[in-house]
């Protein structure tokens, strides 16, 4: 059998070029000699053991740092947790020298930087806690808590939980200065939403004590308007008060009391106001009706012999009346002769005043005894 000196194919013993890589074959004897052909195969074999061997050391070497890695991420939490960031910072950063593309780890060292800073701004809120910087520790204490909104887990729950007690404790000394200052009413209102927004101890004994004030307060201003009748004012105070100590039962008590006071008052105003309406309906039926009593009414003669009819009228109105005119009539012997219209003076009576009319008959010659007057009507008018 021969073979190609050159690739080491087969080769048939007619043939002067190699079918495969064309090269010129040489002599009969050179073809049989098959070590060359051998060798051109150990060489492809080799890379490849070769290459084997590195993707399995690689492996190898990656496994160990990926392990090394996730150890050292594994004691950078624990760090974490006990709050030593400088030392879980370091942990990290030799994690990701092992492993460059740990992104748990990434992240994570992100977070430690974070926490150094905020660990650093927390120090810094107390120190201002201290001088009585209240507004500028709850600047820097609120960009504290925005730093944290990207980040979740356990670890960062418990640094949100640290800033959450010194956002408390700036809060509730914040509130103690203003009580200091003896705020008044108003402000007491508003101490009282501020002081249950609060997520301390303190703050409990706080509020109930600004409620107690506010209702005694109310409780005094609004009995004071309702000794004056002043029953609106009274409610709104009340009501006002109910909004900031809803479960107070002497305000509740109060708004009841308030509220029968409010009603039987304006029942009885009720009333007088129909029984001034009556009493003014019966007035004006009497003023309109009944406004002149008749005091007298007489028929006289004078020294001429002439017939005077004269008499006097009483006011029995409440109000002023005028032009008063009586309508009377002469009878003789109970036979009706003449009737006559004559006004009363002075013009105007007022109430309980008296009044007189006169009229002579020029045309009668009878004696006065023999006559008789009868007042027909008398009519008037009110102001």
């Amino acid at each position: 059998m021969y073979y190609c000196p050159n690739c080491g194919t087969k080769v048939k013993e007619d043939e002067h070029f190699c079918l495969k890589c064309g090269r010129p074959l040489p002599d009969i004897e050179a073809r049989l000699e098959p070590a060359r052909f051998q060798k051109w195969w150990i060489l492809p074999i080799a890379m490849l053991v070769i290459v084997i061997s590195s993707i399995f050391i690689s492996s190898l070497y990656f496994n160990h740092q990926s392990a090394k890695a996730i150890e050292l991420y594994t004691e950078a939490q624990e760090s974490l947790q006990e709050g030593d960031y400088a030392q879980a910072n370091q942990l990290l950063q030799d994690s990701l020298r092992h492993r460059k593309d740990f992104n748990q780890a990434q992240v994570a060292l992100q977070y430690t930087a974070e926490a150094i800073s905020i660990g650093e701004q927390l120090e810094k809120a107390e120190q201002l806690l201290h001088t009585e910087d209240y507004n500028e520790a709850l600047d820097i204490l609120h960009l504290a808590e925005d730093k944290l909104k990207t980040y979740q887990g356990p670890v960062v729950s418990e640094l949100v939980e640290k800033i959450d007690q010194t956002h408390a404790s700036v809060l509730m000394e914040q509130l103690k200065a203003k009580l200091e200052k003896s705020p008044s009413m108003n402000e007491i209102r508003m101490l009282i939403w501020e002081a249950e927004e609060i997520n301390h101890p303190e703050a409990n004994e706080i509020v109930m004590q600004l409620r107690n004030e506010l209702i005694e307060y109310t409780f005094s201003t609004a009995s004071e308007a309702l000794n004056h009748k002043q029953f609106n004012d009274a409610l709104l105070i009340t009501e006002d008060g109910l909004k900031y100590a809803p479960d107070s039962e002497k305000l509740q008590s109060l708004l009841a009391n308030i509220n029968k006071e409010k009603s039987s008052f304006e029942t009885a105003a009720k009333e007088r106001l129909e029984q001034a309406m009556d009493t003014v309906y019966q007035e004006h039926q009497m003023n309109e009706n009944d406004a002149i009593e008749v005091v007298s009414i007489k028929v006289e003669n004078d020294e001429d012999g002439r017939v005077i009819v004269n008499g006097a009228v009483k006011s029995n109105a409440t109000v002023p009346i005028n032009s008063i005119l009586v309508d009377y009539a002469l009878s003789r012997k109970g036979e009706e002769i003449l009737t006559n219209e004559i006004f009363v003076y002075p013009d105007t009576l007022y109430p309980t005043e008296q009044g007189k009319f006169e009229f002579t008959h020029f045309d009668l010659k009878d004696k006065s005894s023999e006559l008789e007057a009868e007042i027909i009507r008398i009519t008037w008018y009110t102001d």
